[in-house]
């Protein structure tokens, strides 16, 4: 299997954090290096994706940047609490199919979740990770993805909300949807088992690889 290093950032500024990622992308795209994930956390950022409707979805930004990206999506939130994964991914030939690309970064973040007892799954026609809100609150968001694919090498990725303070996704319209449609695995747990981000991380690395067909090595060349 094609070898897959974990690269965690700790917490990064996200222009800091897309930098390093186009420098992986180049990389992997002249057959150097090996596919990673990039894992990090970063401080309070509105990200606009490539949706005409983005801009639109920005309500109250306030005292949070605005970054417009190459991602695909409309406009999303992250901050400190919510797990951001960037699979620096070259597609072989049997692989080059974004939208399976997308259903295995989803399934990854279901196996993970489930691991805390949380139960998920897809909803048809939306992307990312989508549950039953705890306390009969309806359908519930968990985790949002959006990629960017050059010559077959993926970027940007998805974020997983494990202790996110869900109040900043009221400056916008996260996806297109109302702020209240979000949901952590914190909320979700309702303090009934703790959430350790260093154990998300280890578990989402893990069924990332297993979904993705590669295999974890030690990551040799640190966050470069």
């Amino acid at each position: 299997m094609t070898a897959l290093a974990v690269v965690d950032l700790g917490v990064l500024d996200y222009r800091a954090a897309w930098a390093r990622q186009l420098e992986a992308v180049e990389r992997r795209k002249g057959g150097d290096g090996v596919d990673e994930l990039l894992v990090v956390e970063h401080p309070h950022v509105i990200t606009l994706g490539r949706s005409r409707a983005a801009q639109a979805n920005v309500l109250v930004p306030g005292d949070v940047p605005v970054v417009e990206i190459e991602r695909g999506g409309d406009v999303t939130y992250h901050g400190p609490g919510q797990l951001v994964v960037y699979p620096i991914v070259r597609l072989e030939d049997g692989e080059r199919d974004l939208h399976r690309f997308l259903r295995n970064l989803e399934e990854a973040m279901i196996r993970t979740v489930a691991r805390w007892g949380i139960e998920a799954g897809r909803e048809p026609g939306k992307t990312g990770v989508w549950l039953d809100g705890v306390g009969g609150s309806g359908r519930k968001k968990i985790a949002s993805i959006g990629i960017a694919c050059r010559r077959w090498v993926t970027f940007h990725g998805l974020a997983l909300n494990v202790t996110t303070d869900l109040a900043y996704f009221t400056r916008i319209n996260p996806c297109g949807f109302e702020a209240g449609v979000m949901t952590s695995m914190a909320r979700e747990l309702a303090g009934d088992r703790e959430v350790a981000m260093a154990e998300v991380k280890t578990e989402l690395a893990a069924r990332l690889a297993e979904t993705l067909g590669r295999t974890l090595v030690d990551d040799t060349a640190g966050a470069r």
